[in-house]
């Protein structure tokens, strides 16, 4: 079978996912004590908003554009990328967190013809992530603090997860308390997002009982929960599913334990629970489905990909061990080994692109007609 080709004219737009990654990783190092060159721009400062706006919100926002299929809707990815390059070059002023806020804002009206389609609680919970988003980069814009609005960029992300997990697990018939309770908890999270501005004690409380309550919805109702026992990509993605519910289930418990105004260990375990154990366990599972649909070209399933997560799940159980015992090396080690973990999959996501290649290569010699993303090796 003949490969597909690339969708070339999306590449530019994954090449800035893919460059703020690897800006952010760079600046994760610098964070974390590494003497290495930084080309006099403050990449430090800039690591939370090229990770979660540069790579995940241009990420995001392409993989929602190649779904809408219309032109306009590549002007969210566009921004944000373009801001993620302004903040890596170090363009002086607002330029960066301007053009991140005008495409957080691009992808909220994305969703208008959306919702105009599917008025469902999985697309409003999508296009209140997106309000999040862009709440949290205009208070960046504002100048407040990253500290300040870490929350709303959670809030993006857990809300765009989860409604993706809900529309999936909709189509696979869910059991009738699986909507309720999602509805129920969604309230909590945005309940508590909102508060927290007023009443930052019971904001966050509930915060973290809305992160824990959707922990619980992915154990309890996800369709995870059957394919676990399939083998090959089902369990590879359930596998996953299972880990981030994990971390987002420890998050919640720890923002309800811990004290208001936290101190650095616990600040740095929250969020890396979230953003890493979470969102990058996510991010794993649906690799194999997200880059085919984005980029048009099969990536194949192999067995490798198991060693990056259980990189990632040993990496960030150093670090959070870390940051509960306040030990700066475990926090140190095990934060660098994060960070190869991320250069691990991206090697092993290009491993699995060009064995696609040669595997659908070798089956159009062969006279073969299976489709290579279903070869797993």
């Amino acid at each position: 079978m003949k490969p597909r080709p690339f969708k070339l004219e999306r590449m530019p737009l994954m090449a800035m996912a893919v460059v703020s990654l690897l800006a952010g990783m760079w600046a994760a190092l610098l964070r974390l004590g590494w003497i290495l060159p930084a080309g006099g721009v403050n990449l430090p400062a800039a690591h939370g908003p090229l990770m979660v706006s540069g790579f995940l919100g241009t990420l995001i926002s392409l993989e929602r554009a190649v779904a809408i299929g219309g032109p306009w809707a590549y002007a969210a990815p566009a921004l944000t990328g373009a801001g993620a390059l302004a903040l890596i070059a170090g363009v002086p002023g607002p330029a960066g967190p301007v053009l991140i806020v005008l495409g957080s804002l691009a992808f909220v009206l994305a969703f208008v013809p959306i919702l105009r389609q599917q008025t469902e609680l999985f697309t409003v919970a999508m296009v209140l992530g997106a309000v999040a988003w862009t709440i949290g980069n205009a208070r960046w814009l504002e100048g407040a603090p990253i500290p300040g609005i870490v929350f709303w960029w959670m809030g993006f992300l857990v809300l765009t997860i989860m409604g993706e997990r809900l529309e999936l697990s909709r189509l696979r018939g869910p059991s009738r308390r699986a909507t309720p309770a999602f509805a129920l908890t969604a309230a909590l999270f945005l309940g508590g997002l909102m508060l927290s501005t007023y009443s930052p004690r019971a904001g966050l409380t509930l915060v973290g009982a809305g992160m824990l309550g959707f922990a619980a919805w992915l154990v309890l109702f996800d369709v995870a929960r059957r394919t676990m026992r399939l083998g090959g990509l089902p369990k590879f993605i359930a596998v996953n599913l299972m880990f981030g519910a994990f971390w987002l289930g420890l998050a919640g418990a720890m923002r309800i334990v811990f004290p208001v105004a936290l101190d650095f260990f616990q600040y740095d375990a929250i969020l890396h629970a979230v953003f890493l154990g979470f969102v990058f366990s996510m991010i794993f599972a649906h690799a194999p489905i997200i880059f085919p649909a984005v980029m048009g070209h099969a990536l194949a399933f192999r067995r490798l990909y198991y060693l990056h997560v259980i990189a990632l799940e040993l990496s960030l159980a150093l670090r959070i061990g870390g940051d509960l015992l306040g030990s700066a090396p475990a926090w140190h080690w095990g934060g660098t080994l994060n960070v190869a973990t991320l250069i691990m999959f991206l090697a092993d996501t290009a491993y699995g692109i060009a064995c696609t290649q040669g595997v659908a290569a070798e089956s159009q010699y062969a006279g073969r007609s299976e489709p290579a993303s279903t070869i797993s090796r």
